[in-house]
């Protein structure tokens, strides 16, 4: 992980890009992996821990209607954190992740290890969702190596 954040550093300095980050399963995760980096201030710009559907409407304004129609682990709330964090923030380039880490919170329609991912730039956002397998801390360690690879594919296609 280590080496990726420092990877993503070099590659977000080289373009020119601010990442920010909107987390709630995550509970932070990212951003330490990136401020792990010397020198990350010239790329990271902040973020944002949103764990309560209600941090996720003060913090990014998520729309309530959205938590109501998708839930919190949706690819429709993923984007609106993303875009939020995007918008509150002066970064350039976003990424959000909203789960069910476990073992507990899981259902039938969203079982523990579902993952939601948003990546926001100024003109488009992708989402993707995946499951992974593992306990809580290996569904996380997951989901943030997955966020920041995102991230490298996002600046890929610039």
């Amino acid at each position: 992980m280590d080496a990726l954040a420092k990877k993503l550093g070099q590659r977000l300095k080289a373009a020119g890009e601010l990442l920010v980050t909107a987390e709630s399963c995550t509970g932070g995760w990212i951003a330490q992996a990136v401020t792990s980096v010397a020198g990350s201030s010239e790329w990271f710009e902040r973020g944002f821990v949103t764990y309560s559907n209600a941090a996720k409407q003060d913090l990014l304004g998520v729309k309530q209607s959205t938590l109501k129609k998708h839930g919190a682990v949706s690819e429709e709330t993923a984007r609106e954190m993303a875009q939020g964090a995007l918008a509150r923030g002066k970064g350039t380039l976003a990424l959000a992740v909203t789960g069910v880490a476990g073992p507990g919170g899981g259902s039938r329609e969203k079982p523990v290890g579902l993952v939601c991912f948003a990546w926001a730039g100024k003109r488009e956002t992708r989402t993707e969702t995946k499951h992974f397998s593992g306990d809580r801390e290996s569904v996380r360690r997951q989901s943030v190596i997955h966020a920041l690879e995102g991230v490298l594919k996002a600046l890929d296609g610039r």
